[in-house]
């Protein structure tokens, strides 16, 4: 798991795949925190990026001058990943699936008819997925 500690307003944090394709970005740039699922066969910067998720609020932080812990944390073949918040699971994108959740459920728009794109419809948050992925943790 990577991780590492910021202050709301100030956070940029990368965190790629064991497989180098796929990568993970938590950023706070003040008004709110969003989590990026990207492909980095797509391009290294904006062009990479194929989802987009709002994690919190900046006003909406309760103790929003205390530190925090953003944490990331792959599945075993490199395509899952969680982001988490103080150990508390945010955001859960599935690299295969092209499927996304947050906590927050937005944004969500109509979905293309590109089979590229990911799912948007909905980012309505699975604790069952979460569950899931974590058990796969401990296997083997």
């Amino acid at each position: 798991m990577q991780s590492f500690t910021f202050k709301p307003g100030l956070a940029l944090f990368l965190s790629q795949s064991l497989n180098g394709r796929w990568a993970v970005v938590f950023e706070d740039e003040g008004p709110a925190g969003y989590c990026y699922a990207c492909d980095r066969q797509l391009g290294e910067d904006e062009e990479g990026v194929v989802d987009a998720m709002l994690i919190y609020n900046g006003a909406s932080l309760e103790d929003r001058e205390r530190e925090r812990i953003a944490s990331v944390q792959w599945s075993p073949d490199g395509d899952r990943a969680v982001l988490y918040l103080d150990g508390t699971p945010q955001a859960y994108m599935d690299f295969v699936t092209r499927e996304s959740s947050c906590r927050m459920d937005f944004p969500n728009f109509l979905e293309a008819n590109d089979n590229r794109q990911w799912r948007r419809s909905t980012h309505a948050w699975n604790e069952e997925l979460v569950k899931r992925f974590e058990a796969a943790l401990y296997v083997n």
